[in-house]
């Protein structure tokens, strides 16, 4: 089987400050790379854009930062769009569009489920991000994104499929929209930190009349009466929850701390990551 390329992206290694992103522009601005893609405009395409996800409530507040490309897929919607063969899928598992052959198919764009592929207004043909093929086929082993990228959020892989579905599952790696079936070649590691909800809230109990915060004490979630997750307090007597499900319904909290007694909440977890506030022990 062959080896084919795959991008890993680290969402949580990324904090937004957008090299790859401009090292991709960097790169196609002005640039006519023929067989691989003209160039692209100096604005209104983003062939490499960062998403951003905020969870949480004040104080308990996260934010992350999510780059999304094009994912190289293997059942590539675009391609099914495609006429006159104007998008083909490499040995490599490199999905390109041809500059010369796909002019005037703007259907292409429409057909993306991800939104990866631009209109190209004054040359009227669509573009995408070409995982540096034209790079790779010169014998570098990474891309200008992952090449700028001070965090380590990307990594390329070129490997046969067999050992890439080893390392999704030993990496706990997912991809965009799955249910769709397009088996894309870009996977994400915490992942979770885009599409799940956090849970968060503050313990403390009354000393001498004063409200204090209470650190290490066992906080338990449970649903329907089972526990779904445990954690501690941390030295601000705060705790969190994550990866849960949006939309998954009643939550319950039981809190224990010894002496400082016990406390209890119970929530509905809707689309988006609360805030519980101050849950106070009784002794």
């Amino acid at each position: 089987m062959a080896k084919q390329w795959n991008m890993i992206v680290d969402v949580a290694k990324c904090d937004n400050c957008r090299g790859c992103f401009l090292a991709v522009k960097d790169e196609h601005i002005g640039n006519d790379i023929p067989g691989y893609a003209a160039p692209q405009p100096a604005q209104g395409h983003n062939w490499l854009e960062i998403e951003r996800k905020e969870r949480g409530a004040y104080p308990i507040v996260e934010a992350h930062f999510m780059p999304v490309m094009c994912n190289h897929c293997d059942d590539a919607p675009c391609m099914k769009a495609a006429k006159n063969g104007a998008i083909t899928k490499r040995p490599d598992g490199i999905v390109i569009i041809d500059p010369v052959k796909s002019k005037g198919q703007k259907q292409i764009v429409d057909a993306c489920p991800y939104g990866a592929i631009s209109w190209n207004e004054e040359l009227q043909i669509p573009q995408a991000w070409i995982f540096d093929a034209h790079l790779l086929d010169e014998g570098w082993t990474k891309t200008r994104a992952e090449q700028s990228c001070a965090m380590g959020v990307f990594r390329s892989v070129k490997v046969e499929d067999t050992e890439m579905r080893r390392m999704a599952a030993a990496e706990g790696l997912e991809v965009l929209k799955p249910e769709l079936g397009t088996k894309p070649r870009v996977y994400y590691r915490n992942l979770h930190l885009m599409t799940r909800c956090l849970a968060g809230g503050t313990v403390v109990t009354r000393v001498n009349g004063v409200e204090d915060c209470v650190a290490g004490a066992v906080v338990v979630l449970k649903k329907n009466g089972s526990e779904v997750a445990r954690t501690t307090t941390d030295t601000f007597g705060e705790f969190r929850f994550d990866r849960l499900e949006p939309n998954s319904g009643r939550y319950e909290i039981e809190v224990t701390s010894g002496s400082a007694g016990r406390g209890s909440l119970a929530f509905e977890l809707g689309a988006d990551s609360p805030y519980l506030g101050v849950i106070p022990l009784v002794a």
